[in-house]
């Protein structure tokens, strides 16, 4: 069944009196050499398992289930349940989970379905979801190897910035904390149906095995950033200091302990010197 062929998906979707939720941002890819792309650069391979995030009508999972020992996906939409019925009928080792990945316990599932195989995280998510689904898998540290989503091209260029730069925001920073990322091809906005407003590319998190901070320095280093971030023009200082009343004097004492000006915005910092600030400050607030 070919999957990407206009008239092939339409049939289908009428058949069901499937129509398309502009709340769940559903754009499905007709583009036949888009997918194929993502499972080869997303280690849908021999001895993994692949958790997907969405399915729309099933496009990605076929590919996904082609290369993969295993395929499970989270969909949320119930109308989908029997389109993928028939669209994936051909594959053995598919699962559908109806259910919405903000609320899932991945762990388990990973646990579950996957246990013996190498992990990992491919996904076409909808614009209006992607940072929350990202950070959820990367806050979450799941054992998995990569994270391959397709995202909205200005959404792919903010996470895979390099941190400090004017691309650069705090998810920027999350991204650049918990793993590598990088930008792997751009996607026309005429790839999907329906088209959307805007382009898209595909980009890979590999995410690190073990955390750079200590638990406790990791949330505050992260209420730093949040903080010197939501006030972008301010400096360091007046930014932290206004957003967590910390008194600016110590912060002062911070930036000149990592060899910083007292002028610095934390936003043209690079990780290291954001992570080593935020360290001294917290040892000068512990004393």
């Amino acid at each position: 069944m070919n999957l990407t062929n206009i008239g092939t998906v339409k049939e289908i979707l009428s058949r069901h009196g499937f129509s398309f939720s502009k709340g769940l941002g559903q754009n499905f890819i007709i583009n036949p050499d888009i997918c194929p792309k993502i499972a080869e650069y997303g280690n849908a391979a021999e001895g993994y398992g692949v958790l997907e995030v969405g399915t729309g009508i099933g496009v990605l999972t076929a590919e996904l289930a082609r290369r993969a020992d295993k395929v499970t996906a989270i969909e949320i939409d119930t109308r989908l349940l029997p389109i993928l019925d028939e669209t994936l009928a051909e594959f053995n080792n598919v699962k559908i989970i109806n259910a919405d990945v903000m609320k899932c316990d991945l762990h388990r599932i990973i646990n579950e379905e996957f246990a013996g195989l190498r992990t990992a995280v491919c996904a076409n998510l909808p614009y209006y979801i992607t940072s929350p689904v990202i950070m959820l898998l990367l806050e979450s540290r799941l054992p998995v190897d990569s994270i391959t989503v397709m995202v909205q091209k200005e959404a792919a260029q903010r996470l895979c910035a390099e941190v400090g730069s004017r691309e650069s925001g705090a998810i920027t920073v999350a991204v650049n904390y918990y793993g590598r990322a990088k930008q792997l091809f751009g996607v026309s906005r005429g790839s999907f149906m329906p088209a959307p407003n805007v382009d898209s590319a595909v980009i890979r998190i590999d995410p690190y095995s073990e955390p750079k901070l200590p638990e406790d320095e990791e949330k505050f280093f992260f209420k730093v950033v949040k903080s010197g971030f939501s006030q972008r023009r301010k400096t360091a200082a007046n930014a932290v200091s206004s957003q967590m009343g910390i008194p600016k004097d110590c912060v002062y004492e911070a930036l000149r302990a990592t060899g910083l000006n007292e002028n610095t915005r934390l936003e043209s910092l690079d990780l290291d010197s954001l992570m080593g600030f935020t360290c001294e400050l917290r040892k000068l607030l512990q004393h």
